[in-house]
């Protein structure tokens, strides 16, 4: 493969050693975009670090209209750096779909265009405007195709994401 468009530290493991390796194949054209990842909120404020110190593409991240603490860091500096990012864990691996399913959907799903619980939790996540996109995973088509209707529609603003997490908050 002559150039790969984007390599990860997958978890910061080892970044150290790994990120200048990574830059210099970005400058010599064998690679597009270097990001670091975590799935871990405890690794957040490194990932904050990491992300002030090296020019960094991408940055991978967990959120979701529980987990939302990087919002107040990580995701703002991501947004003055021109950093893109990906969101991952955006279900909790699948524990915030299995305690929402309890509860129907508000009307204001309805006014975005979400059908399910896991359109109303993407479209939350996907409108915010630092994200990039969300890697929800699956196994099965049908949860692809879930998925991927939260790309269709409108997105909510900043006053919709609100009444977004006071509502998946009362559960």
């Amino acid at each position: 493969m002559p150039r790969f468009d984007l390599l990860q530290v997958h978890n910061l493991l080892a970044w150290q050693e790994h990120l200048p390796t990574l830059l210099a194949m970005k400058a010599s054209g064998q690679l597009r975009y270097v990001g670091i990842t975590t799935s871990e909120g405890r690794r957040h404020r490194e990932v904050e670090q990491i992300m002030r110190k090296q020019p960094l593409d991408f940055v991978q991240v967990t959120y979701n209209a529980i987990d939302r603490d990087v919002e107040a860091r990580i995701l703002p500096l991501a947004r003055e750096r021109g950093n893109a990012v990906i969101i991952n864990r955006p279900f909790q691996q699948g524990a915030l779909i299995e305690s929402m399913a309890r509860r129907r959907l508000p009307p204001l799903a309805g006014e975005i265009g979400c059908t399910s619980w896991a359109q109303y939790l993407l479209k939350f996540i996907i409108s915010h405007p630092a994200v990039s996109c969300a890697i929800p995973a699956t196994t099965s088509i049908a949860h692809v195709r879930e998925n991927m209707a939260a790309a269709h529609g409108p997105l909510p603003d900043e006053a919709m994401r609100r009444r977004m997490v006071a509502y998946v908050e009362q559960s």
